[in-house]
Parts: structure tokens; C-alpha cells; sequence
């Protein structure tokens, strides 16, 4: 019998140790891949790249267009979507720009703002 607690206590520990380490390696992903596209796109706003040039250059990666909105009730429709977390944001944030365009990038959405130039000012990155 008390072989018999040893092994099972083992087991048992062994079990939350690679729970623990699957979870803990699942947060690091998540959390390294936000960041990569967060970063991505903060990159491109002191350039100030216009609508065309964000809608072709990110086509031809192949992250297609999939959405648009020119005003508040597009937007809202656009956040509840997709949005998941982050509708409060996209919709505050639109409240500022008259152009919002919707990226489909891997397994993220881009959600990309630009005024009334065609000039991108503000992004919000959400999470498939």
C-alpha cells in the first residue's frame, strides 16, 4: 500500500509540474506573439504611411483587407465582430479618425486608423 501512495503522489506531481510548465509556456507564446505585432506597427507610424501604401503593402505580404468602416456604426458593428477584449478601445480610438481599415494578419486583426489624409495615426492589434 504504501507503494502504492508513493507512485500515485508522483504521478500526481509529475502531472502539475508539465501543467504548469505547458501553461506557463502557452502565456510566454501569447504574449511574445502580441508583442511582435504591436511592435510591427508601431514601426510604420513615424513614417506615415498612407492608406494605398498600408492596403497594398500588407496585401502583397499576404495579409488581406477585410473590413472598413467611415463612420461610428461600421466601427461599433466592425468591434463587436472582432474586437473580442479590445471594443471599448477600437471604438474610442475610431471616435478620433475618419477611416478605419481591418487587417486579417496570421492570427491576429489589425485594426489600422488614419485621418482625414489617408495618413495612418493609431493602430489596435486583437487577438483571433
Amino acid at each position: 500500500m504504501k507503494r502504492f501512495v508513493i507512485i500515485a503522489g508522483s504521478l500526481a506531481t509529475t502531472g502539475f509540474l508539465v501543467m504548469l510548465a505547458l501553461l506557463l509556456g502557452n502565456a510566454g507564446f501569447n504574449a511574445r506573439r502580441f508583442t511582435q505585432h504591436e511592435n510591427r506597427l508601431k514601426k510604420l507610424l513615424p513614417h506615415e504611411p498612407t492608406l494605398q501604401q498600408i492596403v497594398k503593402g500588407l496585401h502583397d505580404e499576404g495579409t488581406p483587407l477585410l473590413a472598413s468602416a467611415s463612420n461610428g456604426e461600421d466601427l461599433r458593428r466592425l468591434a463587436q465582430e472582432r474586437g473580442r477584449l479590445r471594443q471599448a478601445e477600437i471604438i474610442e480610438k475610431g471616435r478620433r479618425y475618419p477611416e478605419v481599415r481591418v487587417f486579417l494578419a496570421g492570427d491576429m486583426i489589425y485594426f489600422i486608423y488614419f485621418d482625414a489624409g489617408g495618413i495612418m495615426k493609431d493602430f489596435a492589434c486583437v487577438s483571433r
